[in-house]
């Protein structure tokens, strides 16, 4: 049997802001921003590459704002990946490297609530 993680809700204090920044800043396709009922409106992202969404909204989840932590984005270059996170202006600090070899380079930011994010360099057994 597969187990596909596909949805990570995302709390955040202001939906509207939040989708326009993880659209505009950070380039997630938006697939779906509706009233599904009273007070419940779903606003689903999806990062370029991904089998793996992001949900924000009302009336879903119960985390507070900013209280999501450790979320990993992986890449296949770093580098590549930090370049295009400055040229949105964001800035994600220098590389770190965790572990020398293959998976072991991050780089980290926070959304504008704190919800706090990590980009995993990760290059299929080609080193690091």
């Amino acid at each position: 049997m597969d187990w596909k993680l596909e949805v990570v809700v995302v709390p955040v204090s202001d939906v509207e802001a939040s989708r326009d920044w993880y659209r505009d800043r950070m380039g997630f396709v938006l697939d779906f921003d509706q009233e599904v009922g009273p007070g419940m409106r779903i606003v689903q992202l999806t990062p370029p590459g991904s089998a793996c969404s992001i949900v924000m909204g009302h009336g879903i989840g119960q985390g507070e704002p900013g209280s999501l932590q450790g979320v990993q984005l992986v890449v296949h270059d770093v580098e590549a990946a930090r370049e295009e996170l400055l040229g949105r202006g964001l800035d994600p600090g220098e590389p770190q490297v965790m572990a020398p070899g293959d998976g072991g380079t991050f780089l980290f930011f926070a959304d504008p609530d704190g919800n706090g994010w990590a980009v995993q360099q990760y290059r299929g057994g080609e080193g690091g």
